[in-house]
């Protein structure tokens, strides 16, 4: 099977098991908290915990399936948040949960995802009790950091300073421990020794960060025909990413390009000054670095198979996704 008929299967999955939660009970807190998850998605993370499993000993993914719900029902109640922190009204091509109900509601829901979550991670069949503790410690975990990492991000946006290293650790936070969490969970669940879960901790962690770093640069290389989004409004809008941070760190003036309406033109001719000053080549082999270093470190401790082999497939595309 190849990645995309992987990940189309992991996804079918799990809208299935959307479509029965949202049917569980009648109540106006249960369709709110289920209203995003009937939205679709990627469904990356249950895809990583279901590989990480099988990478370890094959089979093991029918056993822990419940464990992947548990990551995507986490990454949905971090959505539901963001989006009331935000003021988003679109979310999937939906309307938020706070938008269709209220703000109240939409929090009480997020709330409701995430005490969900711990009841899939517990409710995991052939697996120790010593490795679904280690499992709810790195769910829990990683949601005080998803917090911490959500915070400084609001941070930044006061800020003209921010540091690479600053802006790679509040990443990490945000993105890359939940990613972290869905390879380690799936690893320990599986019966992994404490060397292949710490490999596949910090092969999610850097994946996560990798996937942050490649949406930065896709949101200025892609054109709207293709993202459906606004081209380069991060640099429109001067937001704190790294290719804005390594760009100041480098001497490379953007300042020109900060304003309410950017041209084509204008949008190529920032692409070729962040392309010749190497700004755009750095940034990427820092992802690139990540996720090579990564998945030396797991070759090391995890047999070839063709769950290792997809699921470096997976983290390769993760940064060569987009345009």
């Amino acid at each position: 099977m190849d990645l995309s008929e992987y990940l189309k299967s992991v996804a079918e999955k799990v809208d299935q098991e959307a479509d029965e939660y949202s049917k569980a009970t009648d109540t106006t807190l249960q369709k709110a908290s289920a209203h995003l998850l009937l939205g679709g998605g990627k469904r990356l993370r249950p895809a990583m915990v279901l590989l990480a499993a099988d990478a370890v000993r094959k089979g093991a993914s029918a056993d822990i399936f419940s464990a992947a719900l548990a990551l995507e029902w986490t990454h949905t109640f971090t959505l539901v948040h963001d989006d009331i922190m935000d003021g988003d009204s679109l979310r999937r091509g939906r309307p938020t949960v706070h938008v269709v109900w209220n703000e109240a509601t939409a929090i009480l829901a997020g709330d409701v995802l995430y005490a969900r979550a711990f009841e899939y991670l517990c409710s995991v069949k052939n697996a120790s009790a010593e490795s679904k503790v280690k499992a709810v410690q790195m769910l829990s975990h990683a949601c005080y950091e998803i917090c911490e990492g959500q915070e400084e991000d609001v941070s930044f946006e006061t800020r003209s300073d921010v540091k690479a290293s600053e802006y790679l650790e509040m990443v990490r936070k945000k993105t890359g421990v939940l990613y972290a969490a869905a390879a380690g969970i799936g690893a320990a669940l599986a019966g992994g020794d404490a060397k292949q879960i710490a490999a596949f901790y910090t092969l999610g962690q850097n994946t996560g960060i990798a996937f942050q770093i490649q949406d930065d640069i896709i949101d200025l290389m892609t054109p709207p025909e293709v993202s459906g989004k606004d081209q380069a409004s991060d640099l429109r809008e001067n937001k704190q990413t790294l290719l804005a941070i390594t760009a100041r760190e480098m001497g490379v003036d953007l300042s020109k390009y900060h304003k309410d309406h950017l041209t084509k033109e204008e949008i190529a001719e920032a692409i070729a000054l962040l392309e010749k000053s190497g700004v755009l080549g750095k940034v990427r082999g820092i992802s690139e670095k990540m996720i090579a270093d990564s998945k030396t470190g797991l070759a090391a401790v995890v047999p070839a198979s063709e769950e290792r082999d997809l699921i470096f497939e997976m983290v390769d595309f993760f940064i060569t996704r987009g345009y």
